[in-house]
């Protein structure tokens, strides 16, 4: 702005003042209104955070309420929703940095008198082609934030997407991460999933199914199975996998010559395969030692004559 020396020596203090009190104080005004929204906007965010972390607590410690090791598996499944609503908080943070300040600088340029149609218009136009090449873009986006927010899954969950069930080995907003069980890595768009299946959110339950020859004494068999998994149940080993003692079921089949008696263990999450494992190895030991039959026909040993 060019002043010339008749206009210097017609300014007065006055004049200076309702200047001051003009435009400058608007724009002042409107870059403090700017902090203070973004503030209380930042604020907001750390609170849904907090409150999100909070209830998925308070949500496993209901499912495990019937579990004596309930406080140490609450800690290990919170402890990956907390960092991903973390991560999700920072995100939402970027974003209303981003909208507040490009509001707040739209403002004072209107103040200060710099036209803004020409950029809103090109902004518009922009928009719209940026719209129609990225709407899968923003549908991934839009599902990745409602799927942390709800918590449906997370690293380690042993999911069914639909199209393959693997373990989830990566989430962020836009994809996740799969592996199945022949090691194959598969990137799910989080916008093509229609459902969802976790089998490990909060507990597992380890299922054991024992046969037992059909003449054999059942009421022997089970109370042999009974000491089995209580012993199991009291081991050092497993005082932070076994959520609460098996149970002995019961029968669960009759057939074939057989009689399946099935065990059930309530687990920490995706432990419930070792707990299998170990469960069948010392049942085995146990019916062993009773001298409880398995259904015919039994194998020889290797190298052994047929029995």
């Amino acid at each position: 702005m060019n002043v010339s020396m008749s206009e210097l020596r017609q300014l007065t203090w006055s004049g200076v003042g309702d200047w001051l009190v003009g435009t400058p104080l608007l724009v002042l005004i409107t870059i403090v209104i700017g902090f203070v929204a973004l503030w209380a906007l930042h604020r907001l965010i750390n609170r849904v955070v907090a409150t999100a972390a909070s209830k998925r607590a308070e949500r496993l410690a209901g499912l495990l309420s019937n579990g004596r090791r309930a406080p140490t598996s609450v800690g290990a499944a919170t402890a990956r929703h907390v960092q991903r609503t973390q991560t999700m908080g920072a995100l939402l943070k970027s974003i209303t940095t981003f909208i507040v300040f490009g509001v707040t600088a739209l403002t004072v340029m209107s103040l200060v008198g710099i036209p803004l149609t020409p950029i809103l218009t090109s902004a518009g136009v922009g928009g719209v082609a940026l719209a129609f090449g990225a709407q899968s873009l923003v549908k991934d986006f839009l599902s990745g934030v409602f799927m942390i927010v709800e918590d449906q899954y997370g690293v380690g969950d042993v999911i069914d997407t639909g199209e393959v069930v693997g373990t989830v080995e990566n989430v962020s907003l836009r994809v996740t991460q799969l592996r199945d069980g022949t090691g194959m890595t598969w990137y799910v768009r989080n916008g093509e999933i229609v459902r969802i299946g976790n089998k490990t959110q909060g507990w597992s339950t380890a299922l054991v199914d024992i046969p037992i020859a059909y003449d054999q004494d059942v009421e022997k068999a089970i109370s042999v199975i009974r000491e089995v998994v209580s012993a199991m149940d009291d081991d050092e080993a497993y005082k932070d996998v076994l959520l609460e003692e098996p149970t002995v079921a019961g029968i669960e089949s009759i057939a074939n010559g057989a009689i399946t008696i099935r065990i059930t263990a309530k687990t920490v999450a995706n432990e419930q395969f070792g707990v299998q494992r170990e469960m069948r190895e010392r049942v085995k030991v146990g019916l062993d030692r009773a001298g409880v039959r398995s259904p015919l026909p039994v194998m020889p040993p290797y190298g052994g004559a047929p029995v």
